[in-house]
């Protein structure tokens, strides 16, 4: 199949995921999501390789920070002896134990609003008027979202080497329905989108390389939609030996 042909293939294609793709918002994203029906021209990368992002694509500094899953925080409570530099980590489930007031749900806060919980939970009963700061110590929150026909869907932190396998694992491994051959990894690079489509029968039997995961990477392991977007290039691609990647202009 020549390069036009599969070009063509691949954008009638992306037309059928873009409601899928459209309600995943990228990292950093706040104004609406535009769907990828809008920005029709695209090109395959012809090395099939999903380049890796810049430092800014992983960063994400315009976002607010929010606490995640195994972060080291130092919570201080000035004036109160006991309370004061006290280093605490997230749990699995985004909680922290802190004297007196015991658990504290801090998973999916700013640093600010955690403080202010914990001033809540203090005041009062505890201190007549605590001053309480949070600072980050250290964070494992870089994430990337797996999503689709995985057990359990959701967002994952980024730890040492991710790969594409290694996510999907630690999401519990694919769903009876999923379609193996249409795991769809989505990336920005220095503002510019990219697809690609893997076989995940096809990396485990070595036919290619495990592709690394970066930080706000979005994985979707597909069923029915993921099904319909590559559809027509699967039969003719080749993807077994090698993974297909879209550039969206």
């Amino acid at each position: 199949m020549s390069l036009k042909d599969a070009t063509l293939r691949f954008a009638n294609a992306l037309r059928l995921i873009a409601p899928i793709v459209a309600l995943i918002p990228s990292a950093g994203c706040v104004s609406a999501p535009r769907t990828y029906a809008e920005s029709p021209s695209i090109e395959l990368a012809t090395n099939n390789a999903l380049p890796p992002p810049e430092r800014a694509d992983v960063l994400a500094q315009e976002r607010p920070y929010l606490i995640g899953p195994y972060d080291k925080l130092t919570v201080d409570v000035y004036g109160i002896e006991g309370l004061a530099q006290r280093r605490v980590q997230i749990d699995a489930g985004g909680q922290i134990s802190f004297p007196l007031i015991g658990s504290v749900q801090a998973g999916g806060l700013t640093p600010s609003e955690l403080a202010a919980s914990i001033e809540e939970k203090l005041r009062g009963r505890y201190i007549r008027d605590p001053q309480v700061t949070v600072n980050l110590e250290s964070t494992t929150s870089r994430v990337v979202t797996v999503d689709g026909e995985v057990d359990r869907p959701g967002l994952y932190p980024v730890m040492g080497h991710m790969t594409l396998l290694r996510a999907v694992a630690t999401a519990g491994g694919t769903g009876e329905y999923a379609r193996l051959q249409d795991v769809v990894v989505q990336r920005s690079v220095n503002g510019q989108k990219y697809l690609a489509l893997y076989n995940l029968e096809g990396i485990r039997r070595g036919n290619y390389d495990d592709p690394e995961l970066f930080p706000n990477d979005i994985v979707v392991v597909g069923d029915s939609p993921g099904r319909r977007l590559f559809r027509d290039i699967i039969s003719a691609s080749g993807l077994i030996t090698a993974p297909v990647v879209a550039i969206l202009r």
